[in-house]
């Protein structure tokens, strides 16, 4: 079992392989069973469904005792699933400690990427990472203002296939440009 890691609103509650299984084949009441929680309507999207839940299931199948490093459900302390975040994958999977996160659109504007992402960074250090790295569009200016916000830098650009062009951010733990 993977603990969640809990801020002053939130919890990030790993998922279930299982509940991801069933929402890749459809069977969201299913999920929600296993999750204990009920699904905003807006997810999971198919572009969601098509790539970042596979790929996750993926790689909990391939890594399964390396589940800590991977997505997570925002769960406010009313048990509203307010998104998700995580990182990509472990970072001797991916090449590095990567996070990630969405808010879900009835709960964006209240500092739930802020808080979320925060906790991941910190999270990560205390595993013993020295960076964190986030990749975002240069046109989401939300994301941009959370991770300039906690304390990120800049450090490249990169072509995503999916995505596009995403700025490179790394944030280290001595705190070093």
């Amino acid at each position: 079992m993977v603990a969640p890691i809990r801020t002053p609103r939130l919890e990030l509650v790993p998922f279930d392989p299982e509940a991801l299984r069933r929402l890749l084949e459809g069977d969201r009441a299913s999920a929600e069973r296993l999750l204990r929680l009920t699904l905003p309507p807006e997810f999971p999207t198919q572009d969601e469904l098509g790539g970042f839940l596979s790929i996750h299931l993926h790689r909990m199948h391939a890594a399964p005792d390396r589940r800590q490093w991977m997505a997570r459900l925002m769960v406010s302390r009313d048990k509203d699933v307010v998104g998700h975040c995580g990182f990509h994958g472990p970072p001797e999977v991916i090449g590095r400690a990567e996070i990630g996160y969405t808010v879900f659109s009835t709960f964006r504007g209240r500092g739930y990427a802020k808080e979320a992402a925060g906790a991941l960074v910190r999270w990560a250090f205390a595993q013993g990472e020295t960076k964190v790295f986030a990749t975002v569009a240069p046109a989401n200016a939300p994301s941009l203002a959370i991770v300039r916000s906690l304390g990120f830098i800049q450090v490249g650009t990169q072509d995503d296939e999916v995505d596009g062009l995403e700025l490179v951010f790394v944030i280290r733990a001595d705190g070093a440009a």
